[in-house]
C-alpha cells in the first residue's frame, strides 16, 4: 500500500492518474484523494502510527467531502439515543467503515486525544461505537468529524434503550464467563493439591479447608454464572422434553451437590473442578457461537437502521426546513447533502448524482443515476448534493421490506437445526438411561469409583457440539450472504441451494438490464406513429412490466378504463371510446407471434413496437461461473423467439424457451423436477411469482416486483447476477461444513463414550474434552465467514 504499490497508502484504492502526495515519518506515501492523505497526517501527529502495523485489511477510503453532523447536536436527537451518565452523556452509534480489530484501537485512541470525552470502546464484530462525553467541554458533532475525518462515518443505532439492554446482556455475560474463569484457575488449584495427596497423608483439617475454600469460589460459578443453563434445563423440564441445558445443569449439579455432601461429611472425593470446568468452557464455547450469530446480523442491523434521524425539506417557495424523518411523506421534495443517506425511496430531480449501496447490494462502488432514476433509502449520497422526489416512506421503502423478509427468516428455525435438536434430545434420553447402566455395574464391581465414572460419562458425552453443529454453521453462512448482498429469506432454502442442480433464468430484468427501449414503430395502419404510442402509453400506465416503462415518457396521454393485463400476453383496455389490445401478436391481432409488440383493436392490427434490452454487465461472467460449478442452464422468457435466442446464444444457454407464459414456465421446472433435477429459478418480475414459489429454491432480483420477492427464498438486493454463483458457493460450503461438524461429533462421541464408561477419564478431563469439541465445531462453522469472490 504505497506509491510503489501503485494503491492508496490508507485505504488501498487504486492510484488515480494525479494522486496526493505527503509525507508520512518522513517517507514519501501516495494517497487516492485528500480525505485519505489527511487522516494519515492527523494518525502519525497523533503519534497512533502502528495502526498501520496492526490492520489486518486497508482503512475504508475517507471522504473529502465532511459530512453534516450538526443535527447530532439536537436535542430531540439526545433524548431518544443517548443517555445520562456520570459526568456527561453516553451515545452508541454505528459505522460501517470498521473492518477490523486495528481500526477499534485506532477509534478508541483517536477519541481519547479529543477534549471532552469521558470514555469509549469501539466493538469490531458488530460496527458500534459508544462514546461518553461531557457536553459543557465538546459537542458530539465535533467527535464524530473526528470519527468521519479518518473514515468512520457514524449512524444511528436502535436508540438509547435496546442499545442499553443489548450492552446490558453483553457485559452480563463477560461478567460470566470472567467468573466461571477465575473460579475454574481456583478450583482447578485446590483441586490439584487434593490430588497430589495420594498417600493420604493431608491433614484433616488442611484436606477440609481446601474443600470449603473451593465449595465457596464453585458456588457462584455454578449458580450465577452457570445460570443460562440452570434457567434453559427448567424452559425444557416445563415443556416436557430433554434438551442440551438439561444434561449441562442436570452434571453441573450432580458434581457440585455430591461435593458438597462430600464434604460435609468429609468423604473421599470432591468433584468441584469438574463442575466449574464444565460451566466456564461451556460459557466459552456459547460466547463464540454468538459471536458467529453476531456477525451475521450486523449486517442486518445495519440495513435497518441507515437513515438519517433528520432530513431537509424543500418548501414550496425554494426554502428548506430540518424535519424529522418521520415527519417525511409522499411527494415531498428532499435534498440530501453530499455522505448523507438517503432517507426514503423516490426519484432524482437532478440531471446527475452518484450513490454509494453497498448497504443494500454489497458492492462498495458509488453507481451512477440520472434524473427520473429510483433511489433508495439507506443509500448515501455521493460527490454532490441531490434533490429527490420522495414515492415511498417509513415501512413501505425498499430498505425496510428487505430487512423485514430477512426478520421473517430469523424467526423461524431451519429444519435441519430443529432435526439435530431431536436427535439431541433422543440422545440425552439414551445417555441417561446409559449411564443408569453403567453406574449399576461399578457399584456391583467397584462402588467407590461408581459416582465419579458416572460423573465423568455425562460430562463427556454432552452432546453440546451436535447441538452447535448445525446453527453455528447457519449463523456463520447467513453473515456472509448478508456480506455480498444476498438475503435469506426462508431458513431452509441453504440446504436446498446447495443440492441444486439445474438453473432456469428469466430473461428480461434477469439476464437482461430490465429496460428495454423502443427502437421504432411501424406497420402503421390507420393510425400514426405518435397516436399508437400515446394509445399505448395509456394502456400501459399502470402496468409493472418493464415494457411499460418504455412508454413512461409519452406526451398527452389519453385516460384509459377497463384496463386489463393478461399474464404473459398484454394488456386490454378503452381509450377514447375504442377497446384496444398492445402485447403479442396472437393476444392483440389474432396473428402468428413474430416477435413484437402489436397494437390492435376490432379492426385488426394497427402499429407494430419493436424493443431491444440490454445485457446486465456481469451476466454472461455469472452464467460462465454456474456452468463451472456443473449446473445445467435454462432459458424461460415471455418474449419472442428471436430476442430469447440471441440472449441465449450470447450466454451459452443451449436450452432456451421463448413466449413462456407463468404457467408454462411453471410447466418446464416441474418437468425438471419430475426428472429428478434439483431447479433453482432466478427472476425478477410479477409474472415469475408462481414459478418462483414452485421452484425448489428461488433468487428474486433486488430491484424487481415486490410479490416476486415475497415468493422468493433469496432476495439479491443489489442487480449483481454475480451474487448467484457466490451464493450457490456458500450454500455448498455451508453443507460440506455442517456435514464435518456432524462427523465431528458424531466420532466424538463413539470415541468418549466408552472411555468414560470405563472408568479411564476423569469428571474434568471429561469437562475439558466436550468443550474442545464444541469449540472445534464453532471454529470450523466461522471459516464460512470468509466471502467468495464474485
Amino acid at each position: 500500500m504505497n506509491a510503489s504499490a501503485g494503491t492508496c497508502h490508507h485505504c488501498g484504492d487504486v492510484l488515480p492518474q494525479a494522486p496526493v502526495r505527503a509525507s508520512i515519518d518522513g517517507n514519501d506515501h501516495a494517497f487516492c484523494c485528500d480525505g485519505c492523505a489527511a487522516a494519515s497526517r492527523w494518525i502519525q501527529d497523533a503519534h497512533l502510527q502502528d495502526y498501520y502495523r496492526l490492520r489486518s485489511v486497508p482503512a475504508g477510503r475517507v471522504d473529502a467531502d465532511a459530512p453534516a453532523l450538526a443535527a447530532w447536536d439536537r436535542e430531540e436527537l439526545l433524548a431518544g439515543h443517548a443517555r445520562d451518565v456520570e459526568g456527561g452523556r453516553e451515545i452508541t452509534v454505528l459505522t460501517d467503515g470498521m473492518r477490523c480489530a486495528a481500526c477499534a484501537w485506532l477509534i478508541d485512541r483517536a477519541l481519547a486525544h479529543e477534549d471532552g470525552v469521558l470514555d469509549s470502546s469501539a466493538n469490531a464484530i458488530t460496527g458500534r461505537i459508544r462514546i461518553a462525553w461531557d457536553p459543557r467541554q465538546a459537542t458530539l458533532s465535533t467527535l464524530l468529524a473526528r470519527l468521519a475525518a479518518l473514515g468512520y462515518r457514524p449512524y444511528l443505532a436502535t436508540g438509547e434503550a435496546r442499545e442499553r439492554a443489548r450492552r446490558s446482556e453483553r457485559n452480563r455475560d463477560l461478567l460470566r464467563i470472567g467468573l466461571a474463569g477465575i473460579g475454574a484457575m481456583q478450583a482447578m488449584m485446590f483441586a490439584e493439591a487434593l490430588y497430589l495427596d495420594i498417600r493420604g497423608q493431608m491433614p484433616l483439617p488442611t484436606r477440609d479447608f481446601f474443600r470449603w475454600i473451593t465449595f465457596m469460589v464453585a458456588t457462584p460459578v455454578v449458580f450465577w454464572a452457570g445460570w443460562p443453563f440452570l434457567l434453559g434445563a427448567w424452559n425444557e423440564l416445563r415443556g416436557r422434553r430433554l434438551g442440551m441445558d438439561v444434561l449441562i445443569a442436570g452434571s453441573t449439579l450432580l458434581a457440585w451437590g455430591a461435593s458438597t455432601v462430600e464434604t460435609v461429611r468429609g468423604g473421599v472425593h470432591v468433584w468441584y473442578d469438574a463442575a466449574v470446568m464444565f460451566v466456564f468452557l461451556l460459557l466459552v464455547a456459547r460466547q463464540l457461537e454468538q459471536r458467529a450469530r453476531g456477525i451475521a446480523s450486523a449486517q442486518v442491523d445495519a440495513l435497518a437502521r441507515a437513515r438519517p434521524a433528520f432530513v431537509t425539506r424543500e418548501l414550496a417557495d425554494g426554502n428548506r426546513e430540518s424535519v424529522p424523518v418521520e415527519a417525511l411523506a409522499v411527494d415531498d421534495i428532499v435534498r440530501v447533502a453530499v455522505g448523507e443517506p438517503v432517507p426514503a425511496d423516490g426519484v432524482l430531480l437532478d440531471a446527475s448524482a452518484h450513490f454509494e449501496e453497498s448497504l443494500l447490494t454489497g458492492e462498495s462502488a458509488a453507481v451512477g443515476k440520472h434524473a427520473g432514476d429510483a433511489v433508495f433509502a439507506g443509500t448515501a449520497c455521493r460527490e454532490h448534493a441531490a434533490r429527490i422526489h420522495v414515492t415511498r416512506v417509513g415501512t413501505g421503502t425498499r430498505l425496510a421490506e428487505l430487512a423485514r423478509l430477512v426478520e421473517q427468516a430469523q424467526a423461524h428455525r431451519p429444519a435441519l437445526a430443529r432435526g439435530t435438536e431431536r436427535i439431541a434430545g433422543w440422545f440425552v434420553a439414551s445417555l441417561l438411561l446409559a449411564a443408569t447402566v453403567v453406574y449399576a455395574w461399578w457399584r456391583v464391581h467397584d462402588p467407590a469409583h461408581a459416582f465419579e465414572v458416572v460423573l465423568a460419562l455425562l460430562v463427556i458425552s454432552c452432546p453440546c457440539a451436535l447441538s452447535l453443529a448445525v446453527p453455528a454453521a447457519l449463523a456463520a453462512a447467513h453473515g456472509a450472504l448478508a456480506k455480498i448482498g444476498v438475503l435469506a429469506v426462508r431458513p431452509d432454502a441453504l440446504e436446498r441451494l446447495a443440492r441444486t442442480s439445474d438453473v432456469v433464468f428469466d430473461k428480461t430484468g434477469t439476464l437482461g438490464d430490465g429496460k428495454p427501449h423502443l427502437q421504432r414503430v411501424d406497420a402503421c395502419v390507420g393510425i400514426d406513429a405518435d397516436a399508437a404510442l400515446r394509445i399505448a402509453a395509456a394502456l400501459e400506465r399502470d402496468s409493472s412490466h418493464p415494457l411499460a416503462a418504455a412508454f413512461a415518457n409519452v406526451a398527452h396521454v389519453p385516460p384509459a378504463s377497463d384496463v386489463r393485463a393478461v399474464a404473459g400476453q398484454g394488456v386490454e383496455g378503452l381509450v377514447e371510446g375504442r377497446y384496444w389490445r398492445i402485447g403479442s401478436a396472437p393476444f392483440a391481432i389474432a396473428d402468428s407471434d413474430d416477435g413484437a409488440v402489436w397494437l390492435g383493436n376490432d379492426g385488426g392490427g394497427r402499429a407494430r413496437f419493436a424493443f431491444a434490452e440490454r445485457e446486465r454487465p456481469d451476466a454472461a461472467k455469472a452464467v460462465a461461473r454456474l456452468r463451472e460449478q456443473g449446473l445445467a442452464l435454462h432459458l424461460a422468457s415471455g418474449d419472442a423467439s428471436a430476442p430469447v435466442q440471441r440472449l441465449a446464444q450470447a450466454m451459452g444457454i443451449a436450452d432456451a424457451h421463448a413466449r413462456q407464459s407463468p404457467e408454462n414456465k411453471l410447466a418446464l421446472v416441474r418437468g425438471l423436477q419430475e426428472a429428478g433435477k434439483v431447479v433453482a429459478m432466478v427472476g425478477d418480475g410479477l409474472n415469475d411469482a408462481p414459478v418462483l414459489a414452485g421452484a425448489d429454491v428461488s433468487l428474486a432480483i433486488g430491484d424487481g416486483a415486490a410479490l416476486a420477492q415475497r415468493a422468493a427464498d433469496f432476495v439479491l438486493s443489489g442487480s449483481s447476477l454475480g451474487n448467484v454463483p457466490a451464493a450457490i458457493e456458500i450454500a455448498r460450503r455451508t453443507r460440506r461444513i455442517i456435514r464435518q461438524n456432524l462427523a465431528w461429533a458424531i466420532g466424538y462421541n463413539l470415541l468418549a463414550l466408552p472411555l468414560a464408561a470405563a472408568g479411564m477419564v476423569t469428571p474434568w478431563l471429561a469437562a475439558l474434552g466436550m468443550a474442545l469439541s464444541s469449540l472445534a465445531v464453532t471454529a470450523n462453522a466461522l471459516r464460512l465467514t470468509r466471502v467468495p469472490s464474485r
